[in-house]
């Protein structure tokens, strides 16, 4: 039988036919909003089999045919449980002694209050790899605060660069915060972590904070104000909008596309194909013809619908891609060619990526309702029986 790199332990996939590199990986997961649960739905995405600890008053006996509508707890088995009994507390760290990872997202000491910190769980499983989702990070004057995506990329420097010259800064969703800078750098610290604790036999703290992740996602736009090509005015950059051959254009339709034309034959492409190669127009980075070039583009792109400009520019090297909403990115024929959407229990969502060769990632069930795994996990997990779940029911431990 084959057996997990990491862990040692059996394959699951070897008995129950499920795929992704993470397979055999097992992670405890607390409830949460945002980030940990997105670091929890890529990971499960990729094959590990996590639990999700919700809140025992959370559990409302929803019907397994009707499942919850957030994608974010997608691929999940769910445990109610009540952290605020001590036999609930015991629960949690029996199923973190199992585990090969724990990831949860309370503000500093929480979870040391609760009595499931990292201290109690590497007692309890010294091997275990413990990640914690923040804003401000553990430690640091802002670490006791409540904050947002919109506050954490403002304190890493990003937010203060997104948006044109001359208007306010435009907060991208919550996209860099969040998830970026978030989520998915939690999912790389404990893919990381669990790699090196597989070696050593050694488990450890993952602290990884949205205003940390935002700073590192900005990395390439601190490069460039060292080589003196960035400055702080928003809106003013090659890449902040203020370049005519990198950003958005309306069309006749009153829908949008995207142009990207940095490298010189890009930028080649862009003229002949708008009709402008044969003009005699300043040099593509003289910054100071940039505002009256993208006027120049204004008017040529109002003048065609976006259905217009796909015909003309797909295909080609201009750097081009209509702007979607995300209805159309689902429809998109390069979307569906690569499966980049799909739809589990009746809802359109992202399919797992990135894409693996030979041991792909798949969606493994729609999201859970609060509680609706708790005697499945307790009896795979934990070896209870039927008298111990219903004792730890009664209890009201677990629910």
């Amino acid at each position: 039988m084959r057996r997990h790199v990491l862990t040692g332990r059996p394959l699951a996939g070897e008995h129950d036919g499920m795929s992704g590199p993470l397979t055999g990986i097992k992670i405890v997961e607390v409830a949460g909003i945002g980030p940990a649960p997105f670091a929890a739905m890529m990971l499960a995405d990729l094959g590990a089999d996590i639990v999700r600890i919700d809140r025992a008053g959370n559990v409302s006996g929803g019907s397994p045919d009707l499942p919850p509508g957030d994608l974010l707890t997608r691929g999940r088995r769910s445990i109610g449980v009540d952290l605020k009994s001590p036999e609930g507390v015991e629960v949690v760290l029996q199923l973190a002694e199992s585990a090969d990872a724990f990831l949860e997202g309370f503000r500093p000491g929480v979870a040391e209050r609760l009595g499931i910190g990292p201290d109690e769980m590497l007692a309890r499983n010294p091997k275990l790899v413990y990640g914690r989702m923040t804003g401000w990070g553990q430690d640091g004057p802002y670490a006791p605060m409540a904050g947002h995506d919109i506050n954490y990329i403002a304190l890493a420097g990003a937010l203060a660069h997104l948006g044109r010259a001359g208007e306010q800064p435009t907060p991208p969703i919550n996209l860099v915060g969040d998830f970026g800078g978030g989520g998915m750098l939690m999912a790389l610290g404990l893919c990381a972590a669990l790699l090196e604790s597989g070696r050593s036999g050694a488990g450890q703290v993952v602290d990884a904070a949205m205003v940390d992740g935002s700073a590192s996602l900005m990395t390439m736009i601190w490069a460039f104000q060292a080589m003196g090509i960035w400055t702080d005015e928003r809106g003013t950059n090659m890449l902040d909008t203020a370049a005519h051959f990198y950003d958005t254009y309306r069309t006749a339709d009153d829908k949008w596309v995207s142009i990207g034309s940095i490298e010189p034959q890009f930028y080649a492409e862009l003229l002949r194909l708008t009709g402008l190669a044969g003009e005699d127009l300043p040099h593509q980075m003289d910054q100071t013809a940039w505002a009256e070039l993208k006027d120049r583009l204004r008017g040529v792109f109002a003048a065609k619908t976006r259905a217009e400009w796909m015909e003309i520019m797909e295909g080609t090297d201009v750097c081009f891609a209509p702007v979607l909403t995300m209805s159309e990115a689902a429809q998109h024929p390069h979307n569906v060619a690569r499966g980049t959407f799909t739809e589990v229990a009746g809802i359109t969502q992202p399919a797992p990526a990135p894409r693996f060769s030979r041991t792909p990632g798949e969606i493994r069930r729609p999201p859970p309702h609060a509680g609706q795994h708790t005697d499945e996990v307790l009896t795979e997990w934990l070896g209870a029986d039927t008298a111990k779940v219903a004792e730890l029911r009664a209890g009201g431990a677990v629910a």
